[in-house]
């Protein structure tokens, strides 16, 4: 925001420096995330073939644990899935395990209903920061771009999600057309989170009177922290009886729109783009299912998947200018 704000003379402001003081941590964690390293445990081995279903219909021949594994594997190393299956299968023969391995068909087919478990509560109040970003599609618009340099307009879908600011860890993710507007997804973010909030923080496309009832209504201890528009203007009791947005319109009034960011932890908001840009580096800028029900689930599990490689660990930054 205050680039945005002093555009024209931002050259002028001292860019902050910080230092990690936890590096030899954080590398140890960092070559964590590529290490090949798979084994399977007991529990594993066993719950692998799904158990016979007492109701009408086909038999599964494997668990959910299976396919949750294969397209996991699949997510963090940005596979096919007929290059998944091999994948799957040379792990088995070279761990010497006698388990089937799941076939391509099977794992696109049964990712239309998979089920992946969301993060588990720590029980503390959560400071949740939200955003949105786009996810390309893949299919045969980017090959003719990338071919013939056409002006196809590319498919693309729109992610939202919802962060813990003191873990990183993201905590609730949607995946809607590119139409959808980013206020309409709070509620469904709100849905998946167990924990308190402490505070909710958005950019100024949140700046909806809807917003403030809805998490309110839910978590009446939390603040609501969202940049009100520039014509933004008090309601006619809001000089005796302020709402958050009108006390925050008043601190701008009083101290500029820095001076607030600073006073109502605004700037915490840049976390969620961090997060944002660590998935697209990760993970990838690009879905590779072709049915959306497919789509959530490889959100799902890419999620899962970068907020395990945060468990093994994050850098601790001290500024030092």
């Amino acid at each position: 925001m205050p680039f945005k704000a002093n555009a024209a003379r931002h050259h002028r402001i001292p860019k902050q420096r910080h230092r990690v003081t936890n590096w030899a941590e954080y590398d140890t964690a960092l070559r964590q995330r590529g290490s090949l390293t798979i084994w399977f445990s007991e529990e594993a081995i066993t719950a692998w073939r799904a158990e016979p279903r007492t109701t009408r219909g086909g038999q599964p021949h494997y668990s959910a644990l299976a396919i949750r594994t294969a397209l996991t594997l699949r997510v963090v190393f940005r596979l096919a899935l007929r290059q998944t299956e091999g994948l799957i299968g040379s792990i088995l023969r070279l761990l010497g395990l006698d388990l089937a391995v799941p076939d391509h068909s099977t794992l696109s087919r049964r990712a239309e209903a998979l089920e992946v478990p969301r993060p588990v509560s720590h029980g503390e109040p959560v400071h949740l920061l939200v955003d949105s970003t786009g996810l390309r599609l893949c299919g045969p618009g980017e090959w003719l771009a990338e071919k013939h340099g056409t002006c196809r307009r590319r498919s693309w879908r729109k992610l939202h999600i919802g962060i813990d600011a003191d873990t990183g860890q993201i905590l609730a993710s949607e995946l809607t057309s590119n139409d959808v507007d980013d206020g309409s997804q709070v509620e469904p973010l709100l849905d998946q989170i167990t924990d308190s909030l402490a505070s909710f923080t958005g950019d100024g496309a949140y700046d909806q009177a809807g917003i403030y009832a809805t998490v309110t209504e839910r978590h009446p201890e939390a603040e609501v922290i969202i940049p009100p528009r520039s014509t933004a203007v008090f309601s006619e009791d809001g000089e005796t009886t302020p709402t958050q947005r009108e006390r925050h319109l008043q601190s701008i009034a009083e101290h500029g729109r820095i001076g607030w960011q600073k006073w109502s932890g605004y700037n915490w908001r840049a976390l969620v783009e961090t997060a944002i840009s660590r998935l697209k580096r990760v993970i990838g800028n690009a879905l590779r299912s072709r049915a959306d029900r497919r789509r959530i689930t490889e959100v799902t599990i890419a999620v899962a998947a970068l907020n395990k490689m945060l468990e093994l660990g994050r850098p601790k930054s001290v500024r030092i200018a």
